[in-house]
C-alpha cells in the first residue's frame, strides 16, 4: 500500500501546534526504537539494521522540517520552533553517535549473517563508521567535549543561515540611473514618495541591475551591498565554526577538518581537494585568458585606460559582449521566459523525459505562492511522491536556490516529499534563472525517484556529497537546447524562441566557461583554505585578507577593495570545506550527458535520448545511496567516469 503523504495544516495559526506535534511525534518514536535496541536487541542482525535506520528515519524527519521551516515559513514563530527542532535533532543524532551500549550492539554483529544481503550490509558498514567517526572510542569527558562542540556546531551554522537569511540590503536611486532596465521591471519598481527607487539585493533585483543598469555607479553600489550582505555579523560566527570543526576532526583523529569531511566523499581524503582545484585551474587557464581578453577589449571602448574589469561592470560588460559579438540581447531573450510557462514547460520535459506525470493537487501549504504537485510513473495508479515548489521571494525566506527534504521516501512506509525553494521572478525570467530552475529540479527528481528503496539511509539524494551535483548539473543540459526550449519558450504574441537565438546564447554561454571555473576554483579554494587554516589555531589568516590572496591566485576577476563577500557565503555552512564538490560533480555531469547525444545532433527528445534517459533513471537516480556512485555512474556508461568530456567541453 502506498503511504499517503503528509497532511498540512489548513489555517495559519495551527502552525504552531502542527509543528510541535509532527517533531515531537517523531523525536519520541525514534526514541523508543533506539531504547528498545539498547536494551533488548534483535537476535535477527537484519532486524536490529532493520530498527536503528527506521529511528534514524524518524529522527531525519524531525531534521528535515526543522531545516524547511526554518528557511521558508512565513512566521517568526515557526522558523524558531523549526530552529530549535533541528538542533535538538543533531543533539539526540550526537548523543547516539557516542553511545557506547549502542556501539557494542553493532560491534556484535558479525559480518557473515548480512554478507547474503549487499545493502544490509553496506548499512552495517556505514553504522559502524558513522560511530568511529563520532568518537563513540574516547573517554568520557572527550565524548562530553564532542557532544558540546557539535551542539555549538549547529547553532552557529544555524546563526550563519539566519544572519544571511535576513540582511536583505538596499540603494535608493532615481528612476533616471536606472536607463537601461527593462520595461517589465521599471514597472514593477515604481517611485516612492520622494521620487526615490528601491532596488535589493535579492536575485529578481540585484541580478537585472548588475547587467542591464547603463549607470556604472548604481552597478558599483548593488554590488557593494550584495557582496557585503551578513558584515560584519557572520565574521565572529565562522571564526568560531571553523574552529569548532578542526577541534572536533583532531579529535577523532583526522589531521583537520577537510581531512575528516573528506573521507565519506568520493574524493577520498583532504589533500586531494587542492590537487582537484589546481587541475581545474590549469584546464581553465587558456579559456579564462581568451574570455579576458575578449572582455577587456569590449571594456577599453569605453574605459581605454583600464587593465582590467572590475567585478561590479562583469555582469554589463558580459552582456554588452554577448548582444554585440554573439547577437544575444538578454531583454529580448527574457521576453521568452514567462514564469508560468517555464515551470509548466520544465514539468513537461521532465514527465517526458523520465517517464512521469505530474497532477497538480490543491492542498494546504506554508504560503500562497507554493504549488503542489504528485508524482507519478507514466501508466501506473500509485504516486510516487510528492513535491511542492516555493519559487518566490519574500521577507524572511532562504535567499538562494536548493532542494529541501519534507520527508525522504521509503518503500511501503513514508512517501518521499520534496519541496524546491528559489527566488524567481513572477513575470519574465532571465535565461540563468531558467538553467537554475532545471538544476534544482534535478535535486528534486533524485529525491523521489530515490525515494522507492528499502533504507532511510540510502533514500533520495543520500550519495556521496560529492556527486550530489551531478544529476541536477547535467539536467541543466536541457535548458540550453532549442528542440527543448522551444516546447516551452515562446513570447507574448505565442512565437517560440527562435533556434538561432538558442544557438547564439549557447556561443556565448561558451565564452565565459574560463571566467566561470576559475570563479568556481576561488570559491572552492576559499572553502578548503578556511578550514585547513585552522591547523595554525590562534595564527590562522584573517579571514578577509585569506579571501583576498585566494581571488588573487584563482579567480579571473580582481577583488573589490573594502567588501567580504565571505560573510554571505552560505557554502561555508552546509558545504563546509567541500565546495569543490560543485566542480567534481560537473566533470561527471558533463561524461554522463555524452551519453544522450553521441552524434552531436542537439535532438534531446530523439527515441534514442529519451531511452537513455530512462536508462539513466533507473541506472542513476533510482539506487539513491544504496552503492557508491562510482559504481552507479559506471553502471550507466559502461566505463568508469572520465575528466575527457569535461576538459574537452571547457577547451570548446
Amino acid at each position: 500500500m502506498t503511504p499517503e503523504p503528509l497532511a498540512l495544516p489548513t489555517s495559519y495559526d495551527d502552525w504552531p501546534a502542527w509543528f510541535r506535534a509532527r517533531t515531537e511525534d517523531e523525536l519520541a518514536r525514534a526514541a523508543e526504537l533506539v531504547d528498545a535496541l539498547r536494551e533488548a536487541p534483535p537476535s535477527d542482525p537484519r532486524e536490529v539494521l532493520r530498527q536503528w535506520d527506521r529511528a534514524a528515519g524518524h529522527l531525519g524527519n524531525a531534521a528535515a522540517v526543522g531545516s524547511l521551516f526554518g528557511n521558508v515559513h512565513p512566521s517568526a514563530e515557526v522558523r524558531d520552533l523549526a530552529d530549535a527542532a533541528e538542533q535538538e535533532a543533531q543533539r539526540i543524532g550526537t548523543a547516539w553517535g557516542l553511545d557506547r551500549a549502542l556501539y557494542d550492539v553493532f560491534a556484535a554483529i558479525d559480518d557473515a549473517q548480512v554478507a547474503d544481503d549487499p545493502e544490509a550490509a553496506r548499512l552495517l558498514a556505514k553504522v559502524r563508521d558513522d560511530f568511529r567517526r563520532s568518537g563513540v572510542d574516547k573517554d568520557e569527558a572527550t565524548r562530553e567535549r564532542i557532544a558540546a562542540v557539535r551542539e555549538r556546531i549547529t547553532e552557529l551554522d544555524q546563526e550563519f543561515g539566519r544572519v544571511i537569511r535576513d540582511d536583505v540590503r538596499t540603494i535608493r536611486v532615481t528612476p533616471e540611473q536606472l536607463a537601461g532596465m527593462p520595461e517589465d521591471w521599471l514597472a514593477a519598481h515604481p517611485a516612492d514618495d520622494e521620487g526615490m527607487v528601491t532596488v535589493t539585493t535579492d536575485y529578481p533585483d540585484s541580478m537585472p541591475v548588475r547587467m542591464f543598469v547603463r549607470d556604472q555607479e548604481v552597478r558599483r553600489a548593488i554590488t557593494v551591498a550584495f557582496l557585503d550582505r551578513g558584515w560584519p555579523a557572520t565574521e565572529p560566527l565562522l571564526t568560531e565554526l571553523f574552529a569548532l570543526r578542526h577541534e572536533l576532526a583532531t579529535t577523532v583523529g583526522y589531521a583537520d577538518w577537510p581531512s575528516y569531511d573528506a573521507d565519506v566523499k568520493m574524493i577520498g581524503d583532504g589533500p586531494a581537494i587542492p590537487a582537484f582545484i589546481d587541475k581545474i585551474v590549469a584546464a581553465a587557464e587558456g579559456p579564462m585568458r581568451r574570455d579576458l581578453a575578449q572582455l577587456l577589449e569590449r571594456y577599453r571602448r569605453d574605459h581605454p585606460d583600464a587593465v582590467e574589469v572590475p567585478g561590479y561592470d562583469y555582469n554589463h560588460y558580459a552582456e554588452l559582449v554577448r548582444a554585440e559579438r554573439y547577437d544575444v540581447d538578454s531583454q529580448r531573450v527574457r521576453t521568452y521566459f514567462d514564469f508560468g510557462k517555464v515551470r509548466a514547460g520544465l514539468l513537461e520535459v521532465t514527465g517526458r523525459l523520465f517517464g512521469l506525470r505530474y497532477t497538480p493537487v490543491d492542498v494546504p501549504a506554508w504560503h500562497e505562492d507554493v504549488t503542489t504537485y504528485d508524482v507519478f510513473r507514466d501508466g501506473e495508479p500509485e504516486r510516487i511522491g510528492r513535491i511542492h515548489l516555493d519559487l518566490h521571494p519574500r521577507e524572511g525566506k532562504y535567499k538562494h536556490a536548493a532542494q529541501f527534504t519534507l520527508a525522504a521516501g521509503v518503500a511501503g512506509e513514508q512517501l518521499p516529499e520534496g519541496v524546491l525553494v528559489c527566488n524567481f521572478s513572477r513575470g519574465l525570467m532571465e535565461h540563468d534563472h531558467v538553467v537554475t530552475l532545471f538544476h534544482e529540479f534535478g535535486h528534486l527528481l533524485h529525491h523521489v525517484l530515490g525515494g522507492q528503496g528499502a533504507w532511510h539511509r540510502f533514500a533520495g539524494v543520500a550519495t556521496e556529497w560529492d556527486f550530489v551535483e551531478a544529476p541536477s548539473q547535467m539536467l541543466e543540459e536541457w535548458a540550453w537546447h532549442a528542440d527543448v526550449l522551444r516546447t516551452f519558450a515562446t513570447d507574448a504574441a505565442g512565437e517560440p524562441i527562435p533556434a538561432e537565438l538558442v544557438a547564439a546564447m549557447r556561443d556565448a554561454a561558451a565564452s565565459g566557461k574560463g571566467i566561470y571555473a576559475r570563479t568556481q576554483m576561488f570559491y572552492a579554494a576559499m572553502s578548503y583554505w578556511f578550514h585547513a587554516d585552522r591547523v595554525h589555531g590562534d595564527d590562522a589568516p584573517d579571514l578577509t585578507d585569506r579571501m583576498v590572496e585566494l581571488q588573487a591566485r584563482y579567480a579571473a576577476l580582481p577583488y573589490l577593495p573594502g567588501t567580504h563577500m565571505f560573510a554571505s557565503f552560505g557554502h561555508l555552512g552546509g558545504y563546509s570545506s567541500g565546495y569543490y564538490t560543485y566542480m567534481w560533480s560537473l566533470v561527471i555531469a558533463k561524461d554522463m550527458f555524452s551519453a544522450f547525444d553521441p552524434d552531436d545532433t542537439g535532438d534531446l527528445f530523439a527515441a534514442a535520448a529519451v531511452d537513455t534517459a530512462h536508462r539513466y533513471r533507473d541506472a542513476v537516480l533510482v539506487p539513491g545511496g544504496s552503492r557508491d556512485a562510482a559504481d552507479l555512474v559506471a553502471d550507466f556508461l559502461g566505463r568508469p567516469f572520465s575528466f575527457d568530456a569535461y576538459a574537452a567541453w571547457l577547451a570548446r
